[in-house]
């Protein structure tokens, strides 16, 4: 099994990110090998919470130019993870 720290890379915090903190959901770039049974694994170790459930997003890499020439960014996955009830908040999140 892969460790938790290689699964979770780190948190998103966006303005739609940080709305959705009220609902205890928490969105994170993950692995994009990683699976939602995997993420969920790690999110508990890592935090200390129960995860109720897990959605996930592939994302493509935009084209961007330079000049003349051009590229794609790298492609990356992004999980929002919804926490049961009576978790507890994420002090990653608290500023």
């Amino acid at each position: 099994m892969k460790e938790p720290r290689d699964i979770i890379k780190r948190p998103v915090i966006t303005e739609q990110s940080a709305d959705l903190m009220g609902e205890k959901k928490y969105t994170f770039e993950v692995s994009p090998k990683a699976n939602k049974t995997e993420i969920k694994h790690a999110v508990e170790e890592i935090f200390g919470v129960s995860v109720e459930k897990v959605n996930t997003q592939n994302l493509k890499g935009k084209f961007k130019r330079m000049g003349r020439y051009g590229g794609y960014r790298s492609d990356r996955k992004k999980a929002v993870v919804t926490l049961t009830e009576d978790s507890k908040e994420l002090e990653i999140f608290e500023a």
